[in-house]
């Protein structure tokens, strides 16, 4: 009879399998060999670009146009275009859209803040739009800042307004003469920044300037910002777009107006130019470069503002108002000096 404590423990012994057993030696050359190559990512179903391939299989099984695989190196990926159906500009500002009804300029919709403090500008705004009859909504103001752009002062309204129509420089040029106006134009070579178009356009209006040219390439539109920056000036000077910036200025020197390049480099001082009271188009470099070569050749003249040696440049914007205050200013004074016509 066994002792109750020699009785072997439930589980200690291994019961012996029936059949023939496997032998280690197949498991250990196995290990030895090691696993198959890694396969690439786009051939294996879990992984990001093999489930990015497997999409893009069923897209171009599906008709479409282009098979993209997520293994693509990055020089040869396309960047995606956005796709915009709609180039309307939003003018935003309470001043910005007054002038902006004020001038009849097509508009499709006016955005109001809700809860807007209603000053005298607001209700003119009102009273405009509903006057043409142009939609107005009312929005919250985070969809107004999302409308207007995060970075704008919106003051509460926003204008919605058709892409901008820029006139032909000649016909500008003629419609100045036929009024009996002596032109005074500016035209932008190189400017990129709007918030400079802007503070021109503003300049133009307030001197008695007529218009503003700007080249077709490498060069600002009237965008959005730029009608900001004008307060409203852009919707009653007209801004015209030369294909060719040289050739504008030729054909310009053709019907009688002097071209007048500003460059800090000039070999005339503004405060004597004595082409002031004839027909001139004042051209405008770019801050950083001045006047390309080709313009600063074609010009009549390079006028030079003098500033201050500790001054290295002046803002184009800038730069431009002052020559346009002292060219209004030496008209001015031509124009008194020659006196009243004779009888």
């Amino acid at each position: 009879m066994k002792s109750p404590g020699n009785k072997p423990r439930a589980g200690a012994v291994r019961k012996a399998r029936k059949g023939p057993q496997v032998g280690s030696g197949g498991q250990g050359r196995q290990a030895l060999e090691g696993k198959k190559p890694t396969p690439k990512a786009v051939d294996r179903p879990y992984h990001p670009a093999g489930k990015r391939k497997a999409a893009a299989d069923r897209y171009e099984a599906a008709g479409g146009r282009q098979k993209r695989t997520g293994d693509a190196p990055p020089q040869q990926r396309q960047p995606r275009k956005a796709k915009s159906s709609d180039e309307s500009e939003m003018v935003t500002g309470r001043n910005s859209v007054v002038e902006a009804l004020r001038a009849r300029i097509p508009v499709t919709t006016l955005y109001i803040a809700a809860r807007i403090e209603f000053d005298d500008r607001v209700k003119e705004i009102l009273q405009l739009a509903t006057g043409r009859g142009v939609p107005v909504l009312e929005v919250m103001r985070p969809e107004l800042d999302r409308l207007a752009g995060f970075d704008s002062v919106h003051q509460g309204v926003a204008l919605k307004v058709p892409p901008y129509e820029y006139a032909h420089p000649m016909e500008l040029l003629d419609k100045i003469i036929s009024r009996g106006q002596i032109p005074l134009l500016v035209a932008l070579d190189g400017i990129t920044d709007p918030r400079n178009l802007g503070a021109i356009i503003r300049s133009v209006a307030a001197f008695g300037g007529q218009g503003v040219v700007v080249p077709q390439r490498r060069s600002v539109g009237l965008t959005a910002s730029a009608w900001k920056t004008s307060a409203g000036a852009a919707a009653r000077t007209p801004v015209a777009m030369a294909p060719n910036l040289t050739q504008t200025i030729k054909a310009f020197q053709e019907r009688g107006v002097f071209v007048l390049g500003l460059d800090g480099g000039g070999s005339v001082a503004l405060p004597n130019l004595h082409l002031a009271k004839e027909p001139v188009l004042l051209v405008i470099g770019s801050e950083g470069k001045g006047l390309s070569r080709l313009v600063t050749e074609t010009c009549d003249a390079v006028v030079s503002i003098p500033i201050s040696s500790t001054t290295e440049s002046l803002n184009a914007g800038i730069a431009a108002s002052v020559a346009l205050y002292e060219i209004s200013k030496l008209r001015a004074a031509a124009k008194s000096s020659s006196g009243p016509p004779r009888a």
